[in-house]
């Protein structure tokens, strides 16, 4: 291909893929241009997904076999079209973050490197209300994948239950997401609150599967709900994006249908674009259909009225009023003689404890 780029069409503009034939994905030799055409393939799902979302850029230079960086402030040096918007990080910092308002926009991001989207839970135009619900089930060491199916189904029952719609998709990993596309009614203390009462009560449903402790020494051999994927300015890495794994594995959203023999390997860049091609957008039903979190903030104030606490906070968030101390329990202090004083609550994890999950 000539040394000046290939031109792509993306939402009425016109752009220039740099460097089409380097190899992004090693195993089957996918190039930057493969991947431009992949997202082109999957527009419509892509858009409804994460359009006019915040996303952070997680750039892969040499590809997915090579090193990366996360960035989080667009370069200053952009097309002037290009739609940004101000995001804030736990501790206060704020950044001028890329909108994925349409195609264009994933396709100019592409061109910088970026393989997949760490996306936000909120819309640009609203940043103050979370419209989305992250049941991240995160696969402990020693759980296989058959077990994390179970524990989709498990939150498959307790949202039926109570009314609600979630969706599936692979993580492109070894975990499975769950979504509930929300009403732009509440933020996102309280939707992490209604996550945080969601792994509660499926650890009491299947506590032999399926576990809340934040302390990895608590989890044991079982699913991880991880209730602070949910947590204020947390992204996660969105619906239609490609892993930077050496087989291109797609983060893909599937039926409830699939979920027995759905396994992630499988679903590459390579094969995605058939099925919805032939299957179309499993979420869409979802998407049009904002539910209310109301039966899950219920869930939460049941817990709180039976004197049930907040759940730890990650380290970069400042301490919250209800919750118990940031020491993870075998280097919690014993009590002695000379003072029986629990851990101060301010104190932070330590080395060798649980930090911040990644966006997963």
């Amino acid at each position: 291909m000539a040394d000046e780029g290939v031109a792509v069409e993306a939402a009425g503009r016109e752009l220039v893929v740099t460097s089409p034939d380097k190899v992004f994905f090693p195993e089957h030799g996918e190039t930057k241009l493969d991947l431009v055409r992949f997202y082109q393939a999957v527009e419509g799902p892509l858009m409804a997904a994460m359009g006019g979302r915040p996303v952070l850029l997680q750039r892969f230079p040499h590809g997915a076999g090579g090193s990366s960086f996360f960035q989080k402030r667009v370069p200053e040096t952009r097309p002037e079209w290009l739609q940004t918007t101000i995001v804030s990080t736990p501790n206060g910092t704020t950044s001028q973050a890329l909108v994925a308002a349409d195609l264009a926009h994933v396709i100019w991001a592409v061109n910088l490197a970026c393989l997949g989207f760490h996306v936000w839970p909120t819309r640009a135009d609203d940043p103050h209300h979370a419209d989305e619900l992250r049941i991240d089930l995160d696969p402990t060491p020693g759980v296989t994948f058959p077990m994390v199916r179970e524990a989709a189904a498990e939150v498959r029952r307790l949202l039926d239950e109570l009314g609600v719609v979630g969706m599936p998709k692979t993580t492109g990993n070894r975990g499975i997401h769950v979504y509930v596309r929300l009403q732009p009614r509440w933020d996102s203390y309280q939707v992490r609150s209604s996550a945080v009462a969601i792994a509660r009560e499926l650890e009491r449903r299947r506590p032999d599967l399926i576990t809340a402790a934040w302390w990895k020494e608590e989890r044991g051999r079982r699913v991880f709900v991880d209730f602070n994927q949910n947590a204020p300015h947390k992204t996660v890495f969105g619906a239609w994006s490609v892993r930077a794994r050496p087989g291109a594995q797609v983060s893909t959203p599937f039926g409830w249908d699939e979920l027995d023999t759905i396994h992630p390997d499988e679903l590459t860049m390579r094969c995605v674009p058939a099925r919805v091609a032939t299957n179309g957008d499993p979420w869409a039903a979802m998407v049009a259909d904002p539910q209310s979190l109301e039966p899950l903030v219920a869930l939460h104030e049941r817990d709180r009225a039976s004197g049930l606490h907040d759940a730890p906070w990650p380290p970069v968030y400042p301490k919250m009023p209800d919750e118990p101390p940031r020491v993870a329990p075998s280097r919690a202090r014993a009590p002695t003689a000379s003072t029986s004083a629990a851990p101060s609550p301010a104190a932070g994890p330590e080395s060798g404890v649980d930090s911040e999950p990644r966006s997963t």
